[in-house]
């Protein structure tokens, strides 16, 4: 070949010239093309199983594609925040450095995208559900009326809104402090979605749809985080090399949850004898094959581009090049993802669910007896998991701290691996699996998870523990885990929540608010609903503790006094809201209760009274262990100061003592001088 001849560009070569915005768009177009040929494959069989009219080309095929390019901004969004806030450092003064000001811009741009297609794709649902037109399911008349009969509609309305709260906080950031937070609402814009659709009916309707919220929570960490770093390695953006590296310890766990979770979610959906027979099960094998090659992918990066990156942190050409070809795949992928939420699995003909399996998603095998209580397991994905995530995590800090030759109390231990076990027990054993049925349990469990798990985890100290075991970046260092938490514990945000009175209030007026307010009794029915109330219990009873009994570092000193009296004074409130219970004449989500048909739950007043007993009295073992862990830390704290003392004494011979004593001897003096 001559020199004057030029070889044909590679993919890669295209890849690396292609400008980042065309480089997205390419990647949105992919997304909604592969969307829209997904539902061509299964559009006449779903009208045909839902029994609806054709609602026109343009709601059929655009409604995916939209909905696929919207995904994809929002992915591109939570990744740009993760690398704001956890990949690339800010600069010391605490501003977003060059790097992250630009993944934040660039959030703000997916959000608004993902806002606009949340938005258009409300009268793309309404035309879709009813079999109408978009032109007539545009209609004023029509689509006011229509938005609140449609679960899935009302879950468009609420993403828009999320998403359009999200670009605005987006535009006005500019310190580190509030990416966190940014990301944390990037990734909530995407739950509406994840409780709506095949995983939120059916049976083990549960499960279902526990997996997909792990899912997608961490699709959007991987793939929006391998987009972002993308793009900051394009724009020759600082820090790479330390980017790459987390990203991939990062997308690591992304990926063994995603296929744990989709596993499962398959599972539940679909018969194994469906898989190779059905669009369904044809589907979730292109999406699982999808999901190996970016493993492959990925684990080939991980071997050429980061060595690369560490020898030269400016040799960032495997990096894209590889990132690049993921990102397409990717964006197929969620093209895939999205045509799969619109194909109607196979009917199951042997699937016929009782009343309790309909509405719970599984069946109660009688009544709640001890044995079943403690022995009829039916594993909660996310607070199972979690908790035995964080024992082991707590275990691995421990481990650490030994080697290097450093103590850890054993006691600490012993309590946070207990109130792990209390968290496993109150929602993953027959406690967790009768708790949506039965009032009674429901409180039992409610106790166990705000007023005792709690107490146990403040006493395991796992700040403490984390700040110890992690190693810390030293003054020139990029900031990571270790520092990233202190700044937590002594924000503004944490130095107002420990506040005595807040933390007291946030924990008892929980009570009150869910059950008397009425929230309790309008979500009973709400899977989603329970996790949410099951994550507040814990964080509010962990609040509460920290500051009356945590042993861990807290953004403001607490008196020993006012720890008393937030424990004393929150007493009466948890007796009074049992008696309550006890003395309502309806029964607290009482509908729902009885459509379950169990008949050996008929009567729910025994039932609630029971529960207010439970709540009335569950307080005196917290009380019981709080107060010996007061005590044990005032006699701590008693020693401590004695010994500081003592070895001040030995460094100056007690020359406070002697001062002292010298003073009192002047004293004595002027007093014998006056004549007193």
């Amino acid at each position: 070949m001559s020199t004057t001849e030029r070889a044909e560009p590679t993919l890669n070569d295209q890849l690396t010239r292609i400008g980042t915005p065309a480089l997205l768009a390419v990647t949105g177009l992919i997304a909604g093309l592969v969307a829209s040929l997904v539902v061509a494959l299964s559009a006449s069989r779903a009208l045909d199983i839902l029994g609806i009219p054709d609602p026109g080309p343009l709601t059929t095929y655009g409604l995916p594609a939209l909905r696929a390019i919207g995904e994809l901004a929002a992915v591109i969004a939570v990744g740009s925040l993760l690398l704001a806030a956890f990949l690339v450092p800010p600069q010391k003064s605490g501003l977003l450095d060059v790097g992250g000001y630009r993944a934040v811009r660039m959030a703000a741009n997916a959000a608004l995208v993902w806002a606009l297609c949340a938005v258009l794709l409300v009268p793309l649902t309404l035309s879709d559900t009813s079999g109408r037109p978009l032109s007539e399911a545009i209609a004023p008349e029509n689509l006011w009326r229509a938005i609140g009969q449609v679960p899935l509609a009302s879950a468009w309305c609420w993403t828009a809104a999320f998403a359009a709260v999200l670009t605005i906080g987006c535009r006005l950031a500019l310190r580190w402090a509030w990416t966190p937070a940014l990301l944390g609402l990037a990734i909530l814009s995407l739950m509406p979605l994840g409780i709506n659709g095949h995983s939120s009916a059916g049976g083990s309707h549960d499960m279902a749809t526990n997996s997909l919220i792990l899912h997608l929570v961490a699709a959007s960490l991987w793939a929006g985080g391998l987009f972002a770093l993308l793009v900051h390695a394009r724009s020759d953006g600082d820090h790479t090399d330390v980017a790459a590296r987390r990203f991939s310890t990062i997308a690591g766990i992304a990926f063994v949850v995603m296929a744990a979770s989709g596993v499962i979610n398959a599972l539940v959906r679909l018969p194994l004898h469906d898989l190779f027979t059905s669009t369904y099960g044809r589907l979730i094998l292109a999406k699982a094959v999808a999901l190996g090659v970016l493993g492959v992918l990925g684990f080939a990066q991980r071997r050429r581009a980061l060595p690369a990156l560490v020898e030269d942190p400016i040799s960032r050409g495997a990096l894209i090049k590889f990132a690049g070809v993921e990102a397409l795949i990717f964006a197929a992928t969620i093209g895939i993802a999205v045509g799969l939420g619109r194909t109607p699995p196979p009917p199951d003909a042997e699937f016929n669910p009782t009343v309790t399996e309909a509405e719970l998603g599984y069946n109660l095998a009688g009544r709640p007896t001890v044995a079943r209580l403690m022995f009829d397991w039916r594993f909660d994905l996310i607070f199972g998991t979690a908790a035995i995530v964080l024992a082991v995590v707590y275990l691995v800090g421990v481990r650490r701290l030994r080697k290097r030759g450093d103590e850890w109390p054993m006691g600490r231990t012993v309590a946070w691996v207990l109130g792990c076990v209390v968290l496993l027990l109150a929602t993953s054993s027959g406690i967790g699996r009768y708790s949506p049925a039965v009032f009674s349990v429901h409180m039992g469990s409610h106790m166990a998870l705000s007023m005792l798990a709690p107490v146990l985890l403040a006493l395991g100290g796992p700040i403490t523990l984390a700040l110890r075991a992690l190693e810390p970046a030293g003054r020139d260092g990029v900031p990571g885990l270790r520092e990233w938490l202190l700044a937590a514990v002594h924000s503004p945000v944490s130095r107002f929540l420990t506040q005595p009175v807040v933390a007291a209030v946030l924990f008892v007026s929980g009570f009150y608010a869910l059950y008397l307010g009425g929230i309790f009794d309008k979500n009973v029915d709400s899977h989603p609903a329970h996790v949410l109330m099951t994550l507040h219990f814990l964080l509010t009873g962990y609040l509460f503790y920290w500051v009356v009994i945590g042993v861990d570092p807290k953004p403001r000193p607490v008196e020993p006094i006012t720890k008393v009296a937030m424990v004393f004074g929150s007493l009466p409130f948890h007796a009074f809201f049992g008696v309550v219970l006890m003395m309502m004449d309806t029964p607290l989500g009482g509908w729902f209760y009885s459509s379950l048909g169990l008949d050996w739950n008929k009567d729910l007043m025994t039932d609630q009274r029971l529960g207010g007993g439970i709540a009335w009295s569950a307080g005196e073992v917290p009380l019981v262990v709080v107060m010996l862990a007061l005590l044990i830390q005032w006699s701590r704290s008693d020693d401590r100061a004695a010994r500081r003392y003592d070895r001040a004494a030995d460094r100056d011979d007690d020359a406070e003592l002697a001062a002292h004593n010298a003073m009192f001897a002047e004293l004595a003096r002027r007093d014998r001088e006056a004549g007193l």
